[in-house]
Parts: C-alpha cells; structure tokens; sequence
C-alpha cells in the first residue's frame, strides 16, 4: 500500500474529518498521511492510543519523530504529556503504552543514521523566540543537516512575505487556523508542500504549527526508489 508518496505533489488533509483505522494492536488507531507501505517503511501518521493500550517492543529501523497532542504516551524512558517532542533515532528500541490513552503526530523512517539525538522537550516550558516578521514567534525543537523542525506561533492578523521552499515544507496545524492563497487550514490539517514551492501564508484567526523544512528535496522520489 502506497499514500501520497509522490514528493512532487502538493498534500493537504484535514485529519480530523478522517476515520480511525485498526492497527494491528488491539486499542490502537491511525489516520495515516502519507505511507511507503502496509505495515513498514517511512509513515506520516495521526495515532491514537486507548487507554491502557500497548504497543509490541521494536525497533526504529530508520528513526521515529512525534509530537503528543492529548494525553499521556509512556515508553520505558519515562511519560510524556501534551506538548513533549520527542525523538528515537536510527536503531532505536522501546515499548510504547499509553495508561490514560493519547494522541500523537507521528514520523517513521524519515531520519539520516547519522543524526543519533534522543530528544525530549517540553514545549509548554520552552522559550519562544522573535520571528522574521512582527506577530510571528518561533521555538526551534531540532536540526540536522538541511532538516530543520520548529513550532511557529501566528498572533491573529500576522502576515508573512512570499516565500520559496527549495527543500519543501511540511506543517501540521496544532492550534488555530492558517492560511495562504491556496486555502483556510484549521486546527489538524497536514499540509506537505514539495520542493521549489511558494506561498503567501498568513492567519487572521492565529495559530500554532509545527513546521518541517529541508526534508523533501527534488530527488527524494528517486531515492526512496533506489533503496
């Protein structure tokens, strides 16, 4: 099974307007965004956990990245609650449960081996710092290579300049409605916007994203293809 897994295309998903699916795991459910195949390979999920659900011990062959959005998700290193960014870097292993359920922004496969952080942060403790323009605040969460992956908070009315991605963008939208000339994204929306695009974006209402950049390059299809 393959989900828009061309990088060449725009993709924007209003998750929560999606059906939960069954995982393989009883108590444990996904709306999936974009997928290499069934059940392995790099995945862009929205995964909910019930409460006193778990997940089988594995390994993160290439790498996991989330952001918990409700609730509490617990692993052997400790709880994590709304807000907490965290990464498990290539080769990774750990079981997941959730004891009061959760739900959570998760990323598979998508990490150079070379990047070995475990990362844990709480954003609801973290400074926001000045961005480009006035209205805009931004709270860096990790970089390496041309990946860079931050929260950005609009205050109504903030308006940003064109803009070109030469290595595509990736949002999700955790609070808020954000816009651009294409569209309205309210609170949930997965937007990934491929290598070489351009917006205006903007929010009247304000928001809250969390933002990827640097990840999706021209040849990422084709290099995902020669693996």
């Amino acid at each position: 099974m393959r989900l828009n897994f061309d990088f060449t295309e725009r993709v924007v998903i209003e998750t929560e307007q999606m059906d939960w699916v069954a995982s393989p795991l009883a108590g444990v459910h996904r709306r999936m965004l974009d997928r290499q195949s069934a059940e392995s390979g790099r995945a862009t999920s929205v995964v909910w956990y019930e409460p006193n659900s778990f997940f089988s011990p594995h390994s993160h062959g290439g790498g996991e990245e989330f952001l918990v959005l409700d609730g509490t998700f617990s692993d052997e290193t400790g709880d994590f609650g709304p807000g907490m960014y965290v990464r498990n870097p290539v080769g990774s292993r750990h079981k997941p449960h959730s004891r009061d359920g959760c739900t959570i922004f998760v990323k598979l496969w998508q990490m150079a081996p070379e990047d070995q952080s475990f990362v844990r942060l709480d954003t609801g403790n973290r400074p926001w710092q000045p961005g480009l323009v006035d209205g805009l605040s931004v709270m860096p969460l990790h970089s390496f290579g041309t990946e860079n992956v931050a929260l950005v908070k609009w205050q109504p009315g903030t308006r940003f300049t064109g803009h070109q991605h030469p290595d595509g963008e990736e949002i999700f939208v955790i609070e808020g409605v954000f816009e651009d000339e294409a569209g309205t994204y309210p609170k949930g929306t997965w937007l990934r916007n491929p290598a070489g695009s351009t917006h205006v974006p903007f929010s009247r209402e304000g928001c809250i994203l969390y933002v990827k950049t640097g990840h999706l390059p021209h040849d990422l299809n084709a290099r995902l293809e020669s693996k």
